[in-house]
């Protein structure tokens, strides 16, 4: 009689191993890649700009095209994941962007700019929600946050990146350096990801025809078993998240946690990529040289990465109480980027802190969410976050480029700047109390359903 083997327990009795660790790996690259290309229009937009001959504040449709894109692309290639495998969408997603970045460095016009970016958007939020589901579905429960959180970093690391390349190299060799460093990157990864990432095992164990492979990867993932080509793999029943209506994330205690969790949402997203995209654009435009420009940007997403390992520690004991410090916290640090007679090295510190803190508060946001709902409604109310969050993600630097045409003291652009942030400081404060009361703690443990 064949074995058989239930998924979930399969998977979560695994040690942590060379499977694991390959797959963090891809995921780690696959999520660096994805950073750097997202923070890459922010360095070269000053010298499109002056290559247009445009003024900065018309850079807003070129700024938010990618955006607009990923608003687009999430939903679409994770529907498309479900259906087809999570690995194929992400290979797609890094190739179809990989591909649109590297004809960038061929643009000579705004409108195609807007295109490409607009298509490279569609790859970029499908590898999101692919990648996430993947490493869910493949990894053990009691290391399954951190490698997540552990991948997410590197999202930060290849924004980072972007800012040490665009400070060294884009001098020399012009703009087009980054777009096509941006491209190489995903396009050998996707190329190696085709030989290298596996599938989830619940699509394998559903999928006609795949019986080999389910096979071969469930071999690799528990070495420890001997598995017979006959073996059974049955999936857990699935939950339908789809039934019921919006109105369920506002049912009794949700009633104020949910508009008050979309607001941080949108709040933090806003501020992070009114930074990431339009910083160096606003200090090229207010004389600050290049490099130090794109070395503040650096400092930025460096301090974005140390926010991420801050929130992986601290969430669990101070709950959401750590987004109200990080906002807390943001807001005069990015006044203070204003002030361009602090000295390179004080606004690059400030660069840093305020990346702990947007970015921080960014992480603490995608992790409490999916604390805040029982799981009948967990996925409703964790994709509406993201949905409304990423329209504060394309407002952001819109509103940069709307504040530079204004022509502004920089001083006064960075406390218009910093005033979304207040705003979501208070939300935070509200929403750390009424989960309080909800939960009768600060820490997000133990979500009781909602109550009509």
């Amino acid at each position: 009689m064949p074995a058989t083997y239930h998924v979930n327990d399969f998977v979560d009795g695994q040690k942590l191993g060379r499977f694991n660790l390959m797959l963090l790996v891809w995921s780690f690259l696959t999520m660096f890649a994805d950073g750097f290309d997202l923070n890459s229009l922010g360095f070269t937009a000053p010298a499109l700009a002056r290559m247009w001959g445009v003024e900065p504040n018309a850079m807003g449709p070129v700024l938010s095209a990618n955006l607009f894109g990923i608003f687009m692309g999430a939903p679409l290639l994770g529907s498309l994941g479900d259906k087809y495998g999570r690995r194929s969408m992400i290979i797609f997603g890094t190739l179809l962007y990989g591909t649109m970045t590297l004809l960038m460095s061929f643009s000579t016009t705004m409108d195609q700019m807007i295109i490409l970016r607009l298509i490279a958007g569609i790859g970029i939020g499908g590898i999101m929600p692919n990648t996430i589901s993947l490493n869910s579905e493949l990894s053990p429960k009691k290391f399954r946050s951190a490698l997540i959180v552990l991948m997410f970093m590197g999202i930060t690391t290849g924004s980072t990146a972007v800012g040490l390349v665009a400070a060294y190299f884009m001098p020399a060799y012009g703009w087009q350096i980054i777009f096509r460093t941006g491209a190489v990157l995903p396009l050998v990864v996707g190329i190696c990801l085709m030989f290298a990432l596996p599938e989830s095992l619940k699509l394998l164990a559903i999928k006609p025809g795949a019986r080999k492979e389910l096979v071969a990867t469930a071999r690799k993932l528990r070495p420890d078993l001997v598995i017979e080509d006959d073996a059974i793999f049955v999936n857990p029943p699935i939950l339908d998240h789809s039934v019921g209506s919006i109105r369920e994330l506002f049912k009794g205690g949700l009633v104020w946690i949910t508009p008050l969790l979309w607001v941080c949402f949108s709040i933090a997203l806003m501020a992070n990529f009114f930074l990431n995209t339009t910083l160096p654009l606003i200090y090229s435009n207010y004389g600050i040289p290049a490099k130090e420009a794109a070395l503040t940007a650096t400092m930025y997403h460096a301090g974005g990465i140390l926010g991420g390992l801050l929130v992986s520690l601290l969430l669990d004991r101070m709950g959401f109480l750590i987004v109200v410090l990080m906002l807390a916290v943001g807001a005069p640090c990015i006044i203070l980027l204003g002030y361009q007679s602090l000295g390179f090295t004080t606004l690059a510190i400030f660069g840093g802190i305020s990346g702990v803190a947007v970015l921080g508060a960014q992480f603490a946001n995608n992790a409490a969410a999916g604390l805040l709902y029982p799981t009948s409604i967990r996925s409703k109310g964790v994709g509406m976050a993201l949905s409304i969050g990423r329209l504060g993600a394309i407002i952001g630097p819109t509103a940069g480029a709307m504040l530079l045409g204004m022509n502004l003291q920089m001083s006064t652009v960075f406390l218009l700047a910093a005033l979304p942030i207040i705003v979501g400081l208070i939300a935070a404060v509200l929403l750390s109390w009424l989960c309080y009361r909800r939960f009768n703690s600060f820490l997000l443990d133990d979500t009781p359903a909602p109550t009509a």
